[in-house]
């Protein structure tokens, strides 16, 4: 609020005059500052005792009126900072669909909920979540590579039941356990979809090499689901 009566300690008698008898046109607050100043000089406004109620009851209503409005300002600036302060994570369904659709795997959605955990500064639960993604690789690659060569099964399947359990890991385990009921703002799947086209560009470039250090019946039995020009 403006500091009227240092304003009218800078002002002549005259000036403050105007205040009184003009006082229909200025905010009562300033007018009770040129009243008040006035007798504090030793000349007070003869009309003085018939305005002071009106003005000082006016004062007050306006006094009001803008403290209410700069408690609801602030409220609203608060509750703008709370929404801010919701961390912009990947959701569930992101992650399962990075995980299982056929242009992803686990991998994609590991690295998802890992980011997400990050974020939350869960950097423990970040560590356990990559011990598990390595190591669900590495036995899930073993029973992937025997499940083919000895029941023949669908690599296309295969991939599918490979990649499910870890996506199901992901939002029924580390998700519960770590993020929980976290309010959140959902974050945009745009830029790990650019990411991963550029991964899968390059693993396209690696894939031939990768087969031949299969076993040589499951070689022969990928390099059936390959497209001819591969």
């Amino acid at each position: 609020m403006e500091d009227y009566a240092a304003k009218m300690l800078l002002k002549t008698d005259a000036a403050l005059r105007e205040y009184v008898t003009g006082h229909a046109q200025y905010r009562e607050a300033a007018v009770l500052a040129a009243l008040d100043e006035l007798r504090r000089r030793g000349h007070p406004a003869p009309e003085e005792a018939a305005l002071r109620p009106g003005l000082e009851a006016a004062a007050t209503a306006q006094r009001a009126r803008e403290e209410a409005a700069e408690t609801e300002r602030r409220s609203g600036a608060a509750g703008d900072n709370l929404e801010e302060a919701d961390p912009a994570l990947y959701s569930p369904v992101s992650i399962v669909l990075f995980s299982v659709l056929p242009m992803f795997t686990m991998l994609t959605g590991g690295v998802l909920m890992g980011m997400n955990l990050y974020r939350l500064g869960k950097k423990r639960a970040t560590l356990g979540l990559a011990f598990f993604v390595i190591a669900y690789l590495y036995i899930g690659s073993l029973l992937f590579s025997w499940a083919v060569l000895n029941w023949g099964l669908s690599p296309v399947l295969g991939v599918l039941l490979f990649n499910l359990p870890a996506a199901l890991a992901y939002v029924l385990w580390f998700w519960p356990r770590y993020v929980g009921a976290t309010s959140f703002r959902s974050r945009n799947v745009l830029v790990p979809i650019m990411v991963w086209m550029l991964l899968a560009w390059g693993l396209q470039r690696i894939t031939p090499y990768l087969i031949r250090q299969q076993p040589k019946e499951v070689r022969q039995q990928l390099e059936r689901m390959m497209p001819p020009n591969q």
